[in-house]
């Protein structure tokens, strides 16, 4: 199944291939080396000066860390994730120092995430990011030291048929994917101004 972005305009090909599905096939599996190169892209991403806040912890379907994660799920995500190959953790080091606070770090990790995301969707693998995640039950489950914090968490995996999930979450599956209109997120000028 693909879910391929109508663009107004070419974009690269696994940008506009990038989905968020919740169908995942529950018998492929990942290995690190399989993550590898997503993480190495995340590695490389852009920060404000080079202070790296992006980390993460990754549990495989069926190991101890996978199994926290899968617990610290909220509402629909805890119904769907089950069938992912990995779990992700997107932590952010949220000092540069103690008592400083880095104002960029949450940016900084939406990069690094996405540069996950789109490496992993140029190895064939697909990633839903979730908000819907107990995040304090995270970082004491992971002992997450001062000046670190959970931020959401990555399933990640192999598409599968949405026939394996309920039907209102398979409804939303194959639905069309939408998005505002350039004209509606381009300005050029004060918001005041047509």
């Amino acid at each position: 199944m693909t879910h391929t972005a109508h663009t107004s305009t070419p974009i690269n090909p696994v940008l506009a291939a990038r989905w968020s599905p919740r169908a995942f096939d529950a018998n492929a599996t990942l290995s690190q080396g399989d993550l590898t190169a997503a993480f190495e892209a995340a590695r490389w991403a852009p920060s404000a000066n080079n202070w790296q806040p992006s980390r993460f912890i990754v549990g495989f379907r069926g190991d101890a860390t996978y199994n926290t994660i899968l617990e610290s799920l909220a509402g629909w995500n805890g119904v769907w994730a089950p069938n992912a190959s990995a779990l992700v953790v997107a932590i952010v080091q949220t000092e540069v120092e103690p008592g400083t606070v880095n104002p960029y770090a949450q940016f900084d990790l939406g990069q690094a995430v996405s540069q996950f995301t789109i490496q992993a969707q140029t190895d064939g693998l697909y990633v839903h990011q979730m908000a819907g995640t107990d995040t304090e039950a995270l970082q004491k489950a992971f002992n997450l030291p001062a000046g670190y914090a959970v931020f959401h968490t990555l399933a990640v995996g192999k598409i599968a048929d949405p026939s394996v999930l309920p039907e209102e979450l398979a409804a939303r599956e194959v639905a069309p994917r939408v998005r505002h209109e350039l004209k509606e997120i381009v300005r050029h000028g004060a918001f005041d101004e047509s």
